[in-house]
């Protein structure tokens, strides 16, 4: 028993460490591209990688999960960056981990579990999309242009030859990842297909046939070492405050809400439940080391998260071993992650964008209800024209409307005559700003006899349009010579009147309890 023991240890470990170095590989183009959406050196938007990933995987509350220099955080800082420099980012970066830090300890993270599930299929749809579209620019090369003197770079697209080798090279990937698993678990499949891509792009060179590599996509030859610390050189006043406040908020809330998400996602995958509060806390500490580092700042990537748990990782070591294994390529084996054919890396991330994509919710049209399909197609596609965080607080909110629309819906009365000529409403359902306007129908005050009696036994007051729409049916009554006696209101329903006494003159019965043995019973 002790020897299966071993045995399952072992190989547990044995994929954790593959797994860390199949996502190390994955990293370095996507690393670089984001570091030319920042205008930043592709050196430090790895150096962003490797602080991020190895700090946010320590303290992390989702083992297994991968933190890393991400597109959207790039996008936020773009314009910093072009307006005011690196100083100024590297700032903006450490007051972005400290807002992420006061997020988690505030325990304010629980929030984000509020996500509908309709958002969290739009999400992983409009992302599967966007990493799909983004991985064609690798497909291109610099051209120098001359005009009128002046030259000019631009992206075109691989001669016709070229970028049909290079598709077949990527359809080899992907077949490799395909099939590999059926005939082994042992290695993970990625990391087979990138090694065989690689010794094939080095045959085909000393055949005198070239395949992009990851030097020709950064325009450069990669090398670096470790980060070293550095204090940003900006001035310590209000002007500097007003700089980078909006982009250090926008940064925290982008990157805690990829990293929620993320989070969600690789719940879902291993049927495990990750602290979302302390993940925070992880990206914020990360963020702010990174930026006492020089970097450029990030969250957490689902992309290369489902990559690391499909090839095995499920623990810190898999999300520690990426970069640490990133930082040793960097100093010591840089002149092979040079050589990494780009076909390989793209072929990759494909199967990435072929396992992200929710395939089912093709099929979902008539099989839910409209709204939720309606917010999936426009989470979909906000996240692939805006962004990811535009796209998750517009689903949100267009669930919430949803909801409280088709909840003010489900409102009524049953209405009964007592012998005295006093009339009862028993109010069913939740009175809140979406169903006061059907509950307020549901009086007749000129037809109704002088007294009313509204029983709200089984109905839930929720809000101050609720207070404000029962005060204002009240004052219609009185105004009509009527009189008005509200009953059975729960106790949190009674301390909202009781709060509200100042500024309403509904008559309540407290005698009349949940439960009372009374007649309205």
């Amino acid at each position: 028993m002790k020897w299966r023991q071993l045995s399952l240890n072992k190989t547990l470990i044995k994929n954790e460490f593959l797994s860390g170095i199949t996502v190390a590989l994955a990293l370095i183009p996507e690393s670089v591209a984001f570091a030319f959406v920042a205008g930043v050196s592709p050196i430090l938007s790895i150096q962003t990688a490797v602080m991020i990933g190895l700090i946010a995987a320590i303290f992390t509350g989702r083992p297994g999960m991968i933190s890393s220099s991400t597109a959207a955080i790039a996008v936020v800082f773009a314009a910093l960056i072009a307006q005011h420099g690196l100083d100024y980012l590297f700032a903006t970066v450490i007051v972005m981990g400290i807002i992420q830090i006061a997020i988690g300890v505030l325990k304010l993270g629980k929030f984000a579990r509020i996500i509908p599930y309709p958002v969290m299929l739009g999400f992983l749809n409009g992302l599967s999309i966007v990493i799909f579209l983004a991985q064609w620019d690798q497909f291109k090369i610099n051209q120098v242009t001359t005009v009128n003197g002046v030259e000019t770079i631009e992206r075109v697209w691989l001669p016709q030859t070229d970028l049909l080798i290079m598709l077949l090279f990527v359809g080899l990937t992907m077949l490799i990842i395909y099939i590999v698993p059926k005939l082994t678990k042992a290695v993970p499949a990625s990391l087979v297909a990138i090694i065989t891509l690689t010794i094939i792009s080095i045959i085909l060179s000393r055949t005198g046939y070239h395949l992009q590599t990851v030097q020709d996509f950064a325009g450069m030859e990669l090398s670096g070492g470790l980060p070293h610390f550095y204090l940003p050189q900006v001035p310590l006043n209000f002007e500097t405050v007003r700089i980078i406040a909006p982009y250090a908020l926008v940064g925290a809330l982008v990157g805690l809400t990829e990293a929620v998400l993320t989070l969600q996602v690789i719940d879902e995958m291993t049927d495990t439940r990750g602290r979302t509060n302390k993940e925070c806390v992880a990206q914020g500490l990360a963020n702010t080391v990174n930026g006492f580092f020089g970097g450029m700042g990030g969250d957490a990537m689902i992309g290369q998260s489902i990559i690391n748990v499909k090839s095995g990782g499920r623990t810190r070591i898999s999300a520690i071993v990426a970069p640490v294994t990133l930082l040793i390529f960097l100093m010591f084996g840089s002149s092979f992650v040079n050589i990494i054919p780009l076909a390989g890396l793209v072929g990759v991330m494909f199967m990435v964008v072929v396992g992200t994509f929710e395939w089912e919710s093709l099929k979902y049209g008539g099989k839910i209800p409209l709204q939720d399909m309606v917010v999936v197609i426009a989470v979909t596609v906000i996240t692939v024209v805006v962004n990811l965080a535009s796209a998750v607080i517009i689903g949100v909110i267009l669930s919430a409307l949803m909801f409280a629309w088709e909840k003010g819906k489900v409102i009524y009365v049953n209405i009964e005559n007592e012998p005295d000529g006093t009339r009862i409403y028993k109010v069913n359902g939740s009175i809140f700003f979406g169903s006061v306007l059907n509950f307020k129908d549901l009086f007749n005050v000129n037809d109704d006899p002088n007294q009313i009696v509204i029983d709200f036994k089984y109905a839930k007051v929720m809000d101050h349009s609720a207070i404000d729409a029962i005060n204002s049916i009240a004052s219609r009554y009185e105004q009509a010579g009527k009189s008005v006696t509200l009953i059975r209101l729960s106790d949190d329903c009674q301390r909202l009147f009781r709060n509200a006494k100042t500024i309403t003159s509904v008559k309540i019965d407290h005698s009349q309890s949940i439960q009372s043995k009374h007649r309205y019973v």
